[in-house]
C-alpha cells in the first residue's frame, strides 16, 4: 500500500473500518498486528484504492501521488544527478550517492547499482533515496539510483535496456567516480528487483563481473501477461490476493500499463522470455552471489524464493530471507520493526560483498 500524504490529507471524513471490511481471515492471520493497524488507519482516513486512479492522473500530478516515503534529496552532500545513454540514445536520469571520506577513506569504493520498485510503471529518484542514504552511509560504497524508463510511455523491456546501460557505463566511469569496477553489486526492490535478476543473467553471458544481487521481493514470473490471479502456479498468489497491499486488482493494473496493445503471444514474440519471466532462463550456472528477500504476506513470495531455488540447483551461492509478517511494500514503512531489520541486512551484505575481511 502506497498511500501519498496528500491522499491522506484530503480525505473528507475519517471513517470506522472494521478488520473484517479489510482482511480475510486467512490473510489476517499472517499479518503483523503493527501493519494490520497502519492499513485500518490508512482506510479510515479515506485511502483509496490505487488501481482506481488512471495514469493520465498520475502523470498530471507527480507530487499528489508520489508515496509518503519519497524524498528529494538532490543538492545534499555528496549526492549529484546525472545521466546515461541507454541503447537506443535515450537520457536516462541517475542519482550517485559518495560515500564520506572522513568515515571511509578517499576509495575507490566498491559500487551498488539501485533499481527501484514501482511496477516498471511509478517510481523515480526520490521513491527509494532514503534506502539508498542508509547503503550508502552503512556500507561505505558508491550507489547509483537509476530512474529507467517507465510503462506505458515507454514499450516495456526499455527498463532493462536502461539497466544494462547504467552497468556499462558505471564501469567506464570507474576513474570519474572514484570506484573499483570490480567490485560492483546490483539489487531492486520488486520490478527493480526483476530487472536485477535479468541483468543478473546479461552480466554473466558478457563476462561481467557482479559482487553481489541484492533482490527483494522480486517477481521473476511472467505474472503481468496474466488475465486471472489463478494463472499463477504459486500459493502465495493465490493465498494473498485479495489483500490489502498488492491485491490482483493492484497488479493486473500495473500488466495493463505494462502491455496495453499486446497480447501475450505478441509480448513473447518481441521480447526474450526469460526477461518478462527471469524463471524461464536456460543457464543457471557461473552467476554471481545472490541475497533474495522476500515478505511473508506479499502476493510474490513464493516466486521469489523459487528463483532462488533454481539458483542453487545451478550451483550458485545463494542467501534466502522471508520476513514475517511484513507484506510487498515493508522496507518502506520506517516504524515497521522488519524495515529496521531490512535496512541492517542491506549494509551487511553490501559489506561483505564489496570490502571482505
Amino acid at each position: 500500500m502506497s498511500v501519498s500524504a496528500a491522499e491522506l490529507a484530503t480525505a473528507s471524513s475519517v471513517k470506522e473500518i472494521k478488520v473484517d471490511d479489510v482482511f480475510e481471515p486467512h490473510v489476517l492471520e499472517k499479518y503483523d498486528p503493527d501493519v494490520v493497524e497502519f492499513v485500518l488507519k490508512a482506510r479510515a482516513a479515506g485511502a483509496p484504492a490505487q488501481h482506481e486512479f488512471r495514469i493520465e492522473e498520475i502523470r498530471a500530478d507527480p507530487v499528489k501521488f508520489a508515496p509518503p516515503w519519497s524524498q528529494d534529496v538532490a543538492g545534499w552532500e555528496r549526492v549529484v544527478d546525472g545521466e546515461v545513454t541507454s541503447e537506443d540514445g535515450t537520457k536516462v536520469p541517475i542519482r550517485i550517492y559518495h560515500p564520506d571520506p572522513v568515515r571511509f577513506g578517499s576509495g575507490p569504493y566498491g559500487l551498488h547499482l539501485n533499481f527501484h520498485g514501482g511496477g516498471f510503471v511509478l517510481g523515480d529518484l526520490n521513491t527509494e533515496s532514503k534506502l539508498c542514504l542508509s547503503m550508502r552511509d552503512g556500507a561505505g560504497v558508491v550507489v547509483i539510483d537509476v530512474n529507467y524508463r517507465h510503462c506505458p510511455e515507454a514499450a516495456w523491456g526499455k527498463c532493462i535496456e536502461d539497466a544494462w546501460a547504467a552497468l556499462l557505463w558505471v564501469r567506464k566511469s570507474a576513474d570519474s567516480l572514484q570506484i573499483n569496477s570490480n567490485s560492483v553489486s546490483i539489487g531492486g526492490i520488486s520490478a527493480g528487483g526483476h530487472i536485477c535478476l535479468v541483468v543478473q543473467h546479461m552480466a554473466r553471458d558478457a563476462g561481467i563481473p557482479l559482487k553481489l544481487c541484492l533482490a527483494t521481493v522480486p517477481p521473476s514470473s511472467d505474472a503481468l501477461l496474466y488475465k486471472d490471479y489463478t494463472e499463477s502456479p504459486f500459493s502465495s498468489y493465490h493465498f494473498f490476493s485479495h489483500g490489502p497491499i498488492l491485491p490482483w486488482a493492484r497488479m493486473k493494473w500495473f500488466g495493463e500499463q505494462c502491455f496495453p496493445a499486446e497480447s501475450p503471444e505478441e509480448a513473447r514474440a518481441r521480447l526474450p522470455e526469460w526477461w518478462i519471466s527471469p524463471l524461464q532462463s536456460k543457464n543457471w550456472t557461473g552467476l554471481c552471489d545472490t541475497f533474495i528477500r522476500t515478505a511473508e504476506c506479499d502476493p510474490l513470495r513464493d516466486e521469489g524464493e523459487a528463483y532462488g531455488l533454481k539458483l542453487l540447483e545451478g550451483g550458485n551461492k545463494v542467501t534466502m530471507k522471508r520476513y514475517k509478517g511484513s507484506p510487498h511494500t515493508f522496507m518502506y514503512l520506517d516504524w515497521f520493526k522488519r524495515k529496521i531489520e531490512y535496512d541492517s541486512d542491506s549494509v551487511t551484505a553490501l559489506k561483505q560483498a564489496h570490502y571482505p575481511i
